[in-house]
């Protein structure tokens, strides 16, 4: 079960670096790594499927993180 878990986790944090690029995101102000983005959130309540976005239609701010298996998101509900 938790191998399914983690690799449920490993996935959805591939598909999030894929599909966000905080280079036509707005920036967090003071922050230079941090950009907004709407995410939907799964049943665990991890954040998926979030797009670069403006402040005003944000959901989340996210930044890249390096993980042991790659580069993942790292994302606050605002």
């Amino acid at each position: 079960m938790k191998t399914r878990i983690a690799a449920l986790a490993a996935a959805v944090t591939f598909v999030d670096a894929v599909t966000a690029s905080p280079a036509v995101a707005d920036p967090v102000p003071g922050s230079p790594n941090q950009f907004y983005a709407p995410c939907a959130v799964d049943l665990l309540g991890v954040p998926v499927s979030c797009l670069e976005t403006d402040e005003e239609h944000a959901t989340h701010i996210c930044q890249y993180v390096l993980r042991a298996f790659g580069v993942g998101l790292d994302c606050i509900q605002r």
